[in-house]
């Protein structure tokens, strides 16, 4: 049965994987994005019959007022800068897609009688002093430093969530997203997985940031994009956070190695200060997961990465085909 489905921050890297995907499952799209950091060639070559995209701020009051809105089922709040590059340009626009286009979708949702999903983040338990994390952990975040903007505004978020789910029954679901990586992942992204792949394929040094012994897990889109899908459907998670990410953690020193072997480059491995606030650890239990969901995930880092740098390498031969003619 088709179903009229909303995403914000459609344009960008996880909005774009789920957009493709629910079109492919035959259901209608409305896509909104104000391209702050989207791009809309993600979203090339989507059916125009299915898809819609208005080029909105969610934080506006416009949104719930446009035609496009109307019989919408399930929301997808996927808007908002992901990376410390820009949401740390972009502070403010940060903080506000995450509290008031939150609190819009709610609304909206509420309205329509629709299931929302928002996409929180392993960000909100900062620099754990709980490890592996839990969704009972509250965290370790400093609401005094350069990540605070997003680490904060995202956990406000889940309160609003929980208050519309209290107050007013609304379907929401929280799903905590750890790190994410595919070749849809911009080369200037700014991420780890971005980084490493980019500077290896191009012969440049690879640059850790501390002694490289800082851990992250890392979980391919597909996977992602699977567990995403399913918390919309199960009704069992109406007020549940669920973390979505993969449980086998990595060094960042041992990822830089692993890329650089995968992409036989002849790139060094340099050596940076560590930015403020930077996690030493990071890896989701994920039982909750599995056991209300059936969700695990399935794409090894070797599988992942070998896809991404296979992508990306296509794409530079591809701009350095262009930059001769």
């Amino acid at each position: 049965m088709k179903k009229k489905v909303l995403i914000t921050g459609v344009a960008g890297f996880l909005g774009s994987h789920l957009a493709k995907d629910l079109l492919d499952d035959g259901n209608l799209l409305v896509g909104i994005d104000n391209l702050s950091s989207g791009k809309m060639t993600n979203l090339t070559n989507l059916p125009e019959d299915r898809f819609t995209f208005i080029n909105i701020d969610v934080c506006s009051p416009l949104v719930a007022t446009h035609p496009a809105m109307q019989n919408i089922s399930e929301i997808y709040h996927l808007a908002s800068p992901a990376s410390p590059k820009y949401y740390q340009a972009a502070p403010f626009e940060t903080i506000n897609v995450n509290t008031i286009g939150t609190k819009n979708m709610l609304e909206l949702a509420r309205k329509n009688n629709a299931k929302m999903v928002y996409t929180s983040t392993s960000e909100a338990y900062g620099d754990p002093e709980v490890h592996p994390q839990p969704e009972t952990y509250r965290g370790n975040v400093n609401t005094w430093g350069p990540r605070a903007c997003y680490d904060e505004s995202k956990r406000l978020g889940e309160v609003f969530c929980y208050e519309f789910y209290n107050q007013y029954q609304t379907k929401v679901k929280v799903a905590r997203i750890f790190n994410t990586y595919s070749a849809g992942l911009a080369n200037d992204d700014g991420r780890v997985i971005s980084n490493f792949v980019t500077q290896a394929l191009k012969g440049n040094d690879i640059t850790v940031y501390g002694d490289g012994t800082q851990t992250r897990s890392f979980c391919y889109v597909t996977d992602v994009i699977r567990g995403l899908k399913l918390l919309m459907e199960k009704d069992e998670a109406n007020g549940e956070i669920i973390n979505i990410g993969n449980p086998v953690e990595y060094s960042i020193l041992n990822v830089a190695h692993l890329i650089k072997a995968l992409a036989n480059s002849t790139s060094t491995i340099t050596f940076h200060p560590l930015p403020q606030d930077d996690p030493k650890v990071r890896r989701p239990v994920i039982e909750k997961g599995t056991a209300l969901l059936g969700w695990s995930p399935t794409v090894s880092l070797e599988d992942g990465l070998m896809e991404t740098i296979r992508q990306y390498r296509l794409k530079l031969n591809l701009k350095k085909l262009k930059n001769k003619t």
